[in-house]
């Protein structure tokens, strides 16, 4: 990523955990084999009634290689419902062009084995309204049944971790945040290079870039298109004593006593079992998106 000074000027942190980008990144991190404590309600639940919304969710989001930048719009930072908004107003132009790069991966070298795309995908490229809300619906349930009995452990890590940027950049400025992002990522003044499946160059041309702590990132993503505005989400910090036992604890704690996400369901706790078919068709393998 190539910066001017007025990208510097420009660079800024996201105010706190993006809904929908955890709710795609959290679809990778379902496929590990590996328990993850902030989707523990979504498995027990799974487990119970079948994996749902999944059913259309996981062709969009295969586990390794690209998936469509307008599932992750902006406007989702403002609240799950803006962002799902957001989603369903996508130009028909814009799906047609992303769902149609989905679709060219399924069977190209490199990217592992993905499924064909299903037949519904060609509905939801040419915009169809009913296809629109089916997806939107979609995202909705599963944000709020499998990410938010979890969701104030994936708050206070991505706050912590924005409360570690702000006081470098407050103290040093953008040049020394920029170098406390590591190990994935090094600021080479005026370059910040970061690791990726594939090498290529964004140039911010004074745009800055907006900087997105994520709970559920495994490694730094961004959006294919070069032409969005520029955001680099990476994956948030642990935090200071954090054990996984702990955190399977405070994300049963939230399930029961109501304190989950604020726009979330009360909902149960959700189990692998029901994702054994799902695992085995669309991959078991953590994505990164290229």
């Amino acid at each position: 990523m190539h910066f001017t000074a007025q990208d510097l000027n420009r660079t800024r942190i996201a105010e706190g955990a993006d809904p929908l980008w955890e709710t795609v990144l959290s679809l990778h991190r379902l496929r590990e084999s590996r328990t993850e404590p902030a989707l523990a309600a979504w498995r027990q639940h799974a487990a119970r009634h079948g994996p749902g919304p999944l059913r259309l969710l996981l062709p969009l989001v295969p586990p390794r290689g690209y998936f469509p930048d307008f599932l992750t719009p902006a406007a989702a930072s403002a609240g799950v419902e803006p962002g799902l908004e957001a989603v369903m107003t996508t130009p028909r132009r814009r799906l047609r062009t992303e769902i149609g790069m989905l679709a060219g991966q399924a069977h190209r070298p490199g990217h592992g084995q993905h499924a064909a795309p299903p037949s519904w995908m060609r509905s939801l490229a040419d915009g169809e309204p009913a296809a629109l809300r089916t997806l939107a619906r979609s995202l909705r349930t599963y944000h709020h049944t499998a990410l938010g009995p979890g969701w104030p452990l994936v708050g206070r890590r991505v706050e912590a971790d924005r409360a570690l940027r702000l006081h470098a950049l407050r103290q040093d400025g953008t040049e020394a945040m920029l170098r406390t992002l590591g190990p994935e990522m090094r600021w080479r003044r005026p370059v910040l290079e970061v690791s990726y499946p594939r090498d290529g160059d964004l140039r911010l041309e004074g745009r800055g870039l907006l900087l997105v702590p994520s709970y559920f990132c495994s490694h730094p993503v961004t959006f294919v298109d070069t032409e969005l505005p520029p955001v680099l989400v990476y994956p948030a910090a642990p935090l200071a004593g954090a054990t996984p036992e702990r955190a399977a604890g405070a994300a049963g704690r939230s399930a029961r006593d109501g304190t989950g996400h604020a726009e979330g369901l009360r909902s149960r706790t959700y189990g692998s079992g029901a994702l054994r078919g799902f695992q085995t068709r669309f991959g078991s393998l953590t994505g990164t998106r290229f």
